[in-house]
């Protein structure tokens, strides 16, 4: 049964690139370029948890390098025996204590605030993974401090969903200006315009898209904002 899931995963995965470089000559030819990809192997580096789990290590990360970030969430998961806490266990803990794990004013109040909005139900992470995307974005972005980018990358990475861009990525919208060769790096809107083609597929065209980045220096500084 296994090998049958695996056989049926692959032939999906050639007709999903199939259809792609179908709908857009440009990405066709940056698929070729490219070669095949492993969108697996992109969601080795981000963590693997419970949805509620995944939405605090996003906001630990915000701003600061990965090395930081790993170091920061160690020091938080000690605080609850060396795992990840239930929202009413964070919601029971002391602010005083999130600040020492590492974690700034702001964070230590996006963590609270993220908390509360699972206990209220308004983020109603136990049924998460059975809402629209629309729905799923609109209650992330609902807590503060967590913003649309969050949002889709909680969407694409987490729930593994088939057709998600994120407009707001600095990496997606340097890969549109290049495969467009536009004279401006893209507003989001523009990506999700541009993108709207690439439609039941955009997943994979975001991953084709940073994967096309690898060997390409980055010419923008990173976009920073509060709200991810």
């Amino acid at each position: 049964m296994k090998g049958r899931a695996l056989t049926h995963t692959r032939a999906n995965g050639k007709a999903a690139v199939t259809a792609l470089k179908a709908s857009d000559r440009k990405l066709a030819r940056l698929i070729d370029t490219v070669g095949p990809i492993n969108p697996q192997a992109w969601r080795k580096g981000r963590p693997l948890d419970n949805a509620f789990s995944v939405l605090i290590y996003s906001i630990i990360g915000q701003q600061i390098s990965g090395y930081a970030a790993d170091a920061i969430a160690g020091r938080f998961r000690s605080l609850f025996g060396d795992r990840m806490p239930t929202p009413a266990e964070l919601l029971a803990t002391d602010v005083a204590a999130l600040k020492g794990v590492g974690l700034s004013s702001a964070k230590a109040a996006y963590i609270r605030s993220l908390a509360e909005h699972v206990v209220s139900g308004a983020l109603d992470i136990n049924r998460i993974e059975t809402l629209p995307d629309d729905e799923v974005r609109r209650q992330i972005t609902a807590v503060k401090g967590l913003g649309p980018w969050t949002a889709d990358m909680f969407l694409l990475i987490h729930l593994q969903r088939p057709d998600v861009v994120s407009g707001g990525d600095l990496g997606i919208r340097q890969a549109v200006q290049r495969l467009y060769k536009l004279d401006h790096l893209p507003s989001a809107k523009e990506v999700d315009e541009i993108g709207s083609k690439w439609r039941p597929n955009r997943s994979l065209a975001s991953f084709y898209l940073w994967a096309s980045n690898r060997t390409v220096p980055a010419a923008h500084a990173p976009v920073k904002s509060r709200a991810r």
